[in-house]
């Protein structure tokens, strides 16, 4: 999928590893996008901009798994969004990387805003897909978006009890995410992903972190109160076929950001809630557009 991998130790976390995926070796003279995927998925969701030639000839590409996701490795037994944003900075200061715009699908779209709220020296642009900003709330719902707790509280439940270390992710938890995400998926998408699933979530350890991916998207705290204090330009992309999170709650949330330098919502038609698996190429342009307009200020 890319030219390396790495994986990057945070020692002053206490022992975390960060999974890190690079698109190529980093360029300073160029801008630098951090990556950040959706709910129990891995880097392996941006392998569209990753396999982007022009993309990568105009950015740095550096995907960071959240914790619970991927090749990262919390060394605390629990762990929530703010610590997956302080996490993404302290890699960036680990790299050297002092300003970077950040594009976040789903769930990584409020980590990428806590990134904003936590170092504006930091983050040069916030990117959301196909997010939002609000607890899962009897207020988002009225708008169209899914009901979280109705997805997620099963799962909790069925992988409350320790298990073997022979356990993996059943496939129904893939197909059913996959489902609400890309309106399913092929079979030769399904496979591999599948097996994505089945690396990164077996064994007890596999199990406890799912749950508390899980606990952690039906339980997070909400930003509605936070969002003014945001100072970067957001460029938010959605997908006006969504299934999860809907058009009218972005229309909604963008106006939150009062305090952004620029703050725009675009819908991109046909696009699903994993927009950028779903529709690449407007959202690799629109990626390059805003990393343009906004590098140099």
């Amino acid at each position: 999928m890319s030219s390396f991998d790495q994986t990057i130790l945070i020692p002053h976390l206490g022992g975390s590893s960060i999974g890190a995926t690079f698109g190529r070796p980093y360029d300073p003279d160029l801008p630098t996008v951090v990556l950040i995927n959706s709910y129990t998925t891995s880097s392996e969701l941006y392998r569209s901009q990753f396999d982007d030639e022009a993309l990568n000839e105009a950015v740095n590409l550096i995907a960071l798994e959240p914790y619970g996701h991927g090749r990262t490795r919390s060394a605390y037994p629990q762990f929530t969004y703010w610590d997956s944003a302080i996490a993404n900075l302290q890699v960036l200061a680990a790299l050297g990387i002092g300003r970077a715009f950040v594009v976040g699908t789903s769930q990584g779209g409020w980590i990428a805003v806590r990134m904003a709220l936590l170092a504006p020296e930091v983050v040069q642009g916030v990117m959301p897909l196909g997010t939002s900003m609000d607890v899962e709330s009897q207020r988002s719902r009225d708008l169209g978006c899914w009901d979280g707790p109705a997805f997620c509280t099963p799962f909790i439940e069925e992988f409350g009890d320790p298990v073997g270390e022979d356990w993996v992710v059943p496939d129904q938890f893939v197909d059913d995410t996959f489902d609400a995400a890309l309106g399913g998926l092929s079979e030769q998408e399904r496979s591999r992903w599948l097996r994505v699933y089945e690396t990164n979530y077996a064994g007890d350890a596999g199990r406890h972190r799912l749950r508390l991916c899980t606990i952690n998207l039906r339980d997070r705290d909400g930003l509605h109160g936070r969002l003014g204090d945001v100072k970067a330009p957001v460029l938010w992309l959605h997908g006006s076929a969504d299934q999860v999170y809907s058009v009218a709650n972005a229309e909604a949330e963008i106006g939150l950001f009062s305090g952004a330098a620029d703050a725009r919502l675009e819908v991109v038609e046909g696009g699903h809630h994993f927009l950028s698996a779903s529709k690449p190429a407007e959202v690799n342009a629109a990626l390059r557009r805003f990393v343009s307009t906004w590098a140099a200020r």
